[in-house]
């Protein structure tokens, strides 16, 4: 299930962004760090766009937050675009349905009004690459340098999922 973050889910995202291996791949590979996901999760909230994965099965338990992603960047030339990302599980979530299905509840809300998805991804973010391939994503040949915390450079792909792509929903 997903639902818009809020300021008091800091302690439950912060418990599973703190985990290393999460962002090993990711271009903010520090992101673990108190101070950095701080920045991230204010940003997320100051975006507006931030949304609060969670396992229903586990209910209203503490550990019922399992991850977060977000929608940014909204263009509305040549019928709507936009972003999706920053997207992070727990580990324990990793490899199951559970990105599957929270792909497919944001694109299903989204391309309801755009025409198209966006997914850029650290050049280097193999598990992220193939976790979009895996749900039809296509590569395109956009390209994008973001300036990461602490001033680093990074090369970023962008993926697509358009609406007429993505009628008959993700594969399984």
């Amino acid at each position: 299930m997903l639902r818009p973050l809020h300021r008091d889910d800091w302690n439950a995202l912060l418990a599973v962004a703190s985990d290393p291996l999460i962002w090993e791949q990711h271009p903010a590979h520090d992101r673990w760090q108190e101070p950095v996901f701080r920045a991230f999760f204010d940003d997320a909230l100051a975006q507006g766009g931030g949304l609060v994965a969670i396992d229903k099965a586990k209910g209203q338990s503490a550990d019922a937050i399992i991850g977060s992603s977000r929608f940014q960047g909204l263009e509305e030339a040549g019928g709507g675009s936009v972003e999706i990302g920053w997207t992070f599980l727990a580990r324990a979530c990793w490899g199951g349905h559970f990105n599957h299905e929270m792909k497919r509840l944001m694109l299903a809300h989204a391309l309801a009004s755009v025409a198209e998805c966006r997914f850029l991804v650290g050049e280097n973010n193999n598990r992220s690459r193939r976790a979009l391939e895996n749900i039809g994503a296509k590569l395109t040949d956009r390209c994008e340098e973001r300036i990461m915390a602490g001033g680093a450079v990074i090369p970023h792909v962008t993926y697509v999922i358009r609406r007429e792509d993505f009628t008959a929903g993700l594969p399984s």
